[in-house]
């Protein structure tokens, strides 16, 4: 159909007190339908052509519905399909536009944007349009999207997208955030954490970069944030990610088959990744599902292996041996 509907008006109709009757012959359905004979006979081909309907052969032919479900869902999944394609190539092509924008007009280099809706969409843009590399600073409260939200992740690091983030502590405390974490280091995520950060930000591709104007604790109504494109700008914001990113402490959340840890499993490796990073036994205990004497039993255990009686000493033991 012209306008992209599976059936038109009438094959709606006829389909739908088809269903009503179960089963019925062409003469039995324009009489029900208040149809003239050859419209419903042509009605009923077009039923047959999409898949809607069976005839059982007869002297006179009695046609079934069929599953709609069955017969449309290839093209509902092509078109879905397509319609995804278009949009991602609208992403890139304004991403593009406004790249170009600012090489002409230096009044392009930073747009202003209002609101937690218009924020997060643009976010969901910038990843979608992603090619290389996506660096995230992710501070506790997010103001536009949470973790688990951010399904765009997913389909970036499948097609080959590196993604950088580094945790705010208080963010990793939060209830549930570790799985969501977990889940995205899963897909390939690289995942650190801080004590503190110093702004929200996101930079994609070295080229764009999302960062909010108003501090959190002045904040009033919706958020306002600066897409920045390339500039002495975004050359700082670039340089400040690397070297937080040098600073941070790598969350382990499972261990690498190709370099084992002497002597630790996966659970011991993320507990020790999360000690490191400076989050409080009943935040482990909570984050991981065990009780804080287990936490304790556990780190003992880790100080045992490293040779150590203070959890300093086993911070910087594992620095050492490369355990994180």
């Amino acid at each position: 159909m012209q306008d992209g509907s599976l059936l038109d008006a009438r094959e709606e109709q006829t389909y739908r007190l088809l269903v009503g009757l179960s089963a019925a012959r062409a003469a039995e359905l324009a009489e029900v339908a208040e149809l003239p004979q050859h419209e419903a006979d042509e009605v009923l081909q077009r039923l047959q052509a999409k898949g809607l309907v069976t005839v059982q052969a007869a002297d006179e032919p009695v046609f079934s519905p069929l599953p709609p479900d069955v017969a449309f869902g290839t093209t509902l999944l092509r078109r879905q399909e397509s319609l995804e394609a278009a949009r991602k190539t609208v992403a890139a092509l304004s991403e593009e536009f406004r790249a170009s924008a600012s090489r002409r007009d230096a009044h392009h280099l930073v747009e202003v944007i209002v609101g937690a809706t218009t924020l997060r969409e643009r976010l969901r843009d910038l990843q979608n349009a992603a090619r290389e590399e996506i660096l995230w600073f992710c501070r506790a409260n997010p103001l536009a999207m949470q973790g688990a939200d951010n399904t765009e992740e997913y389909g970036a690091l499948s097609r080959g997208v590196r993604y950088r983030a580094i945790y705010e502590r208080a963010l990793i405390e939060t209830p549930g955030e570790l799985d969501s974490i977990a889940e995205g280091v899963s897909w390939g995520e690289e995942a650190r954490v801080l004590p503190t950060l110093p702004v929200r930000l996101a930079i994609v591709d070295r080229s764009t970069a999302i960062c909010p104007l108003v501090r959190d604790d002045e904040s009033i109504g919706e958020p306002s944030a600066a897409i920045i494109n390339r500039g002495q700008l975004l050359d700082a914001l670039l340089a400040l990610f690397e070297s937080y990113w040098e600073l941070a402490t790598p969350v382990r959340l499972q261990a690498d088959a190709a370099e084992p840890v002497e002597g630790l499993d996966d659970s011991e490796r993320l507990l020790l990744s999360l000690l490191v990073a400076g989050v409080p036994d009943k935040s482990i205990a909570n984050q991981l599902g065990i009780s804080r004497r287990t936490v304790q039993r556990r780190l003992d255990r880790l100080m045992a292996l490293a040779g150590v009686d203070t959890r300093t000493g086993l911070a910087f033991q594992a620095a050492k041996r490369d355990w994180l």
